[in-house]
């Protein structure tokens, strides 16, 4: 992986000067180059390719988990995010996406083969991450975004660790192109939805003043999602302390059963105000019903291997005695 991510570093990097690109554009087109095999910028003098040429021959995609590709790709992106290109863009951590994948993998389980949806896809992270745990299943996925720098990079991604997955380059909060799925998964963006024309069809929508896009986003997912289909959601822990909140709580008692909510270790969190859990609710509809006691519980740190090997004893415990 770090022979990988060295490779994808160094052309990005030559990339950005010879073009005069930031450098996670310059990540973009070096990805495009390495999925097409060859040096697509014409722009480029004859030295300068034929330096990419020579990083390029020396990367077998073959020979690198579809993890390993992954991350790679993803920490140049994410030194590109630092350098300030989209400051405000925060990527789901590995450890956080491969956490959810095996939430999805034990949910899904029953069934073969499945849609599934990320409407905030970002960078592609908590996709790619959740698809790769998913090696058992036939998985029809898609993702949606506004940004189109992040979406091209979500898009490159996906093709270099071989996920067929349709990307939307739309607003995620108007009518989307996808279709709805069975599974849906979000990191939700936290914060104000500018657009309070936009807003008005939302059942949450602020009383007075922008409305909340978590809070949305949860609405249009459950929009996104088929009856019975599940919805992983890492939200922030303040979500039910807001003034927002009891109205958020009567659309989701209305429309979904709560399966499950898992606090992250805070260890992850700059503060105790930037803590996040995944929030895990199943829509009513045809075969959907509540648990006999929902799945809530505080994870230990990532790291910790006993108390996670404790913790996973537990939610293998719960889908035996609760579902």
């Amino acid at each position: 992986m770090e022979k990988l991510f060295t490779a994808l570093n160094e052309s990005s990097e030559q990339l950005a000067e010879e073009l005069d690109l930031s450098y996670v554009e310059a990540v973009a087109e070096t990805g495009e180059n390495i999925f097409h095999g060859d040096v697509l910028q014409d722009e480029l003098s004859e030295i300068a390719a034929k330096k990419l040429r020579k990083i390029y021959a020396g990367i077998q995609l073959d020979t690198y988990t579809k993890e390993e590709i992954r991350k790679a790709f993803q920490l140049c992106v994410l030194k590109g995010l630092k350098e300030g290109a989209h400051p405000n863009h925060q990527m789901t951590p590995d450890s956080v996406g491969l956490f959810v994948g095996y939430l999805v993998q034990r949910f899904m389980s029953e069934k073969s083969s499945f849609s599934l949806l990320d409407p905030a896809v970002g960078t592609g992270n908590l996709l790619t991450a959740v698809l790769n745990q998913l090696k058992d299943h036939q998985v029809e996925s898609s993702g949606v975004d506004i940004d189109d720098l992040l979406l091209q990079l979500s898009y490159i991604s996906a093709n270099l660790q071989k996920h067929p997955v349709q990307f939307f380059n739309q607003d995620s909060l108007q009518n989307l192109f996808a279709d709805p799925a069975d599974a849906v998964i979000c990191d939700l963006p936290v914060g104000y939805y500018p657009n309070d024309e936009g807003a008005l069809s939302y059942a949450l929508k602020a009383d007075e003043g922008h409305s909340y896009a978590h809070h949305l986003f949860i609405e249009q997912s459950m929009n996104y999602t088929k009856p019975g289909g599940f919805l992983f959601f890492i939200i922030p822990n303040q979500l039910f302390s807001s003034k927002e909140a009891p109205k958020l709580n009567a659309f989701i008692k209305e429309e979904a059963y709560i399966q499950g909510l898992l606090q992250l270790p805070l260890s992850m969190f700059k503060g105790e105000q930037h803590a996040k859990s995944v929030f895990i609710l199943q829509k009513k509809g045809e075969g959907a019903e509540p648990p006999k006691q929902a799945l809530l519980a505080d994870l230990p740190k990532f790291s910790n291997f006993d108390g996670m090997q404790s913790m996973m004893k537990q939610i293998n415990e719960w889908f035996s005695s609760s579902r």
